[in-house]
């Protein structure tokens, strides 16, 4: 049998059966991962989202993807994170997202797309995102001041902290703060475990308490994750916010 024959025989039902409605009912929207896709799925996908959301989030986007995208919506739809390869296209009226706040700190700039990645999920998301790169522990002394501008001037609820090498950034960071942190492995550094799976053990193996760990390199699960609780916490914040001035009011 020819393989166009046994490719007829599959008879695929669709190629994608999509989710509009994940944000609403999850608090986290879809992200079209596109690196195992052909761009013409790709492009499909994302035309439906515009179309049923006004909103269509693309990671892992090729250089051949990055050239349809530019051709078919330019600066108008389109908005474009080099160092992650994200794209973003909006299309229509947006809705408001108000969100927590949250902080990205990396052990090195080589960390930076892993961590950039994160950080337009948490601002899609509606998050304020306030990030420093390059503050590992081969300079442990870099750390502090952007550490306590996070914590104090900005009063992020969460941090995420993307390391590679030998992960250790993330532990040290958690041993410091009385926020929640979720360690990002990534896949850089030399040799044996050099790609992210030597980060990745030393995170899990780590002995600093509110320490969570996403897979190597999963930008998109760490910035989901880190949104959630920082939203979780805004939500908070402005209930207490409402009460104190119901109970204002009342009192006047």
């Amino acid at each position: 049998m020819s393989n166009r024959a046994q490719a007829d025989r599959l008879n695929n039902l669709s190629d994608s059966v999509l989710d509009f409605m994940r944000e609403r009912f999850k608090g986290a929207p879809e992200v079209i991962y596109t690196a195992s896709k052909t761009d013409e799925q790709s492009l499909e996908i994302a035309e439906q989202f515009l179309q049923r959301t006004g909103r269509a989030i693309l990671s892992r986007v090729s250089s051949s993807l990055q050239a349809r995208l530019d051709e078919q919506y330019g600066d108008s739809e389109l908005e474009w994170y080099p160092a992650s390869r994200i794209a973003v296209l909006r299309r229509g009226p947006q809705p408001e997202r108000k969100g927590g706040r949250v902080g990205v700190l990396t052990a090195g700039t080589s960390d930076r797309p892993a961590a950039e990645e994160a950080a337009v999920v948490c601002q899609e998301m509606g998050c304020t995102v306030h990030a420093q790169y390059d503050v590992g522990v081969a300079g442990l002394h870099r750390l502090f001041d952007p550490l306590k501008r996070l914590l104090n001037e900005y009063d992020v609820d969460v941090l995420i902290v993307a390391a590679g090498m030998d992960g250790a950034l993330p532990s040290v960071v958690s041993g410091l703060v009385d926020i929640p942190v979720i360690g990002l492995p990534t896949a850089v550094g030399y040799g044996m475990g050099g790609q992210g799976h030597g980060a990745l053990v030393a995170m899990l193996q780590t002995c600093a308490p509110g320490l969570a760990v996403v897979n190597i390199d999963n930008g998109v699960g760490a910035g989901v994750t880190a949104a959630l609780i920082a939203n979780r916490a805004e939500s908070q914040r402005t209930g207490r916010l409402e009460r104190v001035q119901h109970t204002a009011e009342t009192a006047e």
